[in-house]
């Protein structure tokens, strides 16, 4: 029967930390597992990463491709059918993400024009695009440009 007393880890599940440099009879002693001569064996090396040993690594043989652009702007991207169905009359940029319309907080608003709109709203976005400013005013509705 197991008892708080007599629980111990399964076999093999521990394993003793390797002791080196601690004389001949351990078996890694002398050198401590870190052969003889060269950068290797002495205290304080560390290998740069990616380095293969004068060879030309290979993040530098391969060809390289393209940019990120640094001002590039995100946008949460919000039909007018979204709109739609939260029920609101008017929507600022907090009420995207109060009622999970939009996701990324750091990124501003663009609606498009997917979808159809049947009642009067009041939208503040960053950006629209043609159809949707288009079915806004024509259901009455007004638009503010951030």
């Amino acid at each position: 029967m197991i008892t708080l007393a007599n629980l111990k880890p399964a076999e093999g599940a521990i394993k003793k930390k390797k002791r080196v440099g601690r004389g001949p009879g351990s078996g890694n002693g002398k050198t401590a597992g870190r052969g003889m001569n060269g950068q290797r064996s002495r205290s304080g090396y560390s290998k740069m990463a990616g380095f293969e040993g004068g060879q030309m690594p290979l993040v530098r043989r391969i060809p390289k491709r393209g940019f990120t652009n640094i001002f590039k702007k995100q946008y949460n991207i919000i039909n007018l059918d979204v709109i739609e169905k939260s029920g609101l009359d008017e929507i600022k940029v907090e009420d995207f993400f109060e009622n999970k319309l939009a996701k990324d907080s750091h990124a501003m608003i663009k609606i498009l024009g997917n979808g159809s709109i049947t009642r009067k709203v009041h939208v503040h976005a960053h950006k629209f695009s043609k159809a949707a400013i288009e079915k806004i005013k024509q259901a009455g509705g007004e638009i503010t440009v951030l």
